[in-house]
């Protein structure tokens, strides 16, 4: 059947970035694809209207009318999804763990939707993971934070008052956001540390001109991320990460799992070890975080150091992430477009793997499971 791509205006609180720029709408039109742009979507990361040529600039009504496919940054809101038509399509980041409700609300409406942090992490699917797109921006952004909330310089300077040393940056986590904070730091001329549970990762972080924090434990687990640690294991990992926690005057966290809350790797007594003016920065935030005292979304200082929680870090940076992003979403929706018609081939991996609801079913299995142990109906 012939389709009418849409997309709407992000509504989350503060959400700035947009799912298509006008660049990737250009190539979508070139396949015969219609495009509708909701009015200002895209004015926050500034795409104005005028930028989208060739497609139509309407109001929210408009688009809900003539689309059957939605291409969105946040989840649905419940007052989005009662404006779609049963059969529609919607994709964009889905939180299913946060939002039962909504991915019971899309069920029960036949609204087919398919969740970016899904897509499985193989190879054929890099050029649409979404979640690494977005971390390298948290990454790079986390240590601009730190550099312009810390009391000293990054790099060694050498003035007419005497020589100042580097700052010593600690990162934890070497995922895409740890890997691009650990890059960002030593450009900007810090003495960097990278630890990470996964040993594998050591070669990565030292490649990148930072020494590698060996705690002595083997967390290696499925699909790139750590597997839950031990008690045992936490002690160890603890005692050692403290030495180096309390010799730095950055400390960046980044170690997230989507869908789960973010291990508690900085407890109190540890963050109480460092210097006074000391930082850090946790971009694990939006899973509770990586620091025992964070508050998400808020800055604290507690005994002189400052603990920095930021929540949605991309949004910071809306142009790239927007562009980012756009190019994650059109290579995930062009292998269902088939000479401006879609064709979804629910035996691909991927599509398999990415859909959250389908005909009237929860096809995540791991949401489903949630759904039933909190009654069912959310």
């Amino acid at each position: 059947m012939p389709i009418c791509v849409a997309v709407p205006k992000e509504l989350f609180t503060h959400e700035r970035r947009v799912a298509l720029v006008p660049e990737t709408v250009t190539r979508l039109t070139k396949q015969n694809i219609s495009v509708l742009i909701e009015k200002d979507a895209g004015q926050q990361a500034h795409y104005l209207n005028d930028a989208y040529q060739g497609t139509e600039i309407c109001e929210a009504n408009d688009l809900y009318q003539k689309a059957t496919v939605f291409l969105k940054v946040q989840p649905p809101s419940v007052e989005e999804i009662e404006k779609l038509k049963s059969g529609d399509i919607i994709i964009g980041f889905m939180s299913p763990h946060n939002h039962l409700d909504l991915v019971a609300k899309m069920r029960d409406k036949n609204i087919t939707s398919f969740a970016m942090e899904l897509i499985p992490r193989i190879s054929r699917a890099q050029s649409m993971d979404a979640l690494s797109s977005q971390a390298a921006i948290a990454g790079y952004k986390a240590v601009l934070m730190a550099a312009q909330m810390a009391s000293i310089f990054f790099p060694m300077l050498t003035t007419a008052a005497g020589t100042i040393r580097p700052a010593k940056v600690l990162v934890i986590g070497a995922g895409v956001a740890g890997l691009q904070a650990i890059a960002t730091a030593k450009r900007l001329g810090a003495m960097i540390e990278g630890y990470d549970i996964r040993p594998e990762t050591k070669e990565q972080i030292e490649s990148l001109g930072a020494k590698f924090v060996n705690v002595g434990v083997d967390a290696k687990g499925e699909g790139g991320y750590a597997r839950e640690l031990t008690e045992e294991e936490k002690q160890q990992q603890r005692d050692v990460l403290a030495k180096h926690v309390a010799a730095a005057n950055v400390v960046i966290t980044t170690a997230a799992i989507p869908g789960r809350p973010s291990p508690k790797i900085l407890p109190t007594d540890m963050v109480e070890q460092m210097a006074p003016g000391s930082v850090i920065i946790d971009i694990a935030a939006e899973g509770g975080g990586n620091c025992e005292l964070s508050q998400p979304g808020e800055t604290i200082v507690h005994n002189d150091i400052t603990i920095h929680a930021p929540l949605n870090v991309p949004s910071q940076m809306p142009t790239h992430a927007s562009e980012m992003y756009s190019k994650n979403m059109f290579n995930f929706l062009s292998p269902m477009l088939k000479e401006g018609e879609l064709a979804i081939n629910w035996e691909d991996e991927i599509i398999a793997g990415s859909v959250l609801t389908h005909d009237g079913e929860i096809k995540h299995s791991a949401t489903q499971t949630l759904m039933e142990q909190q009654g069912g109906n959310a």
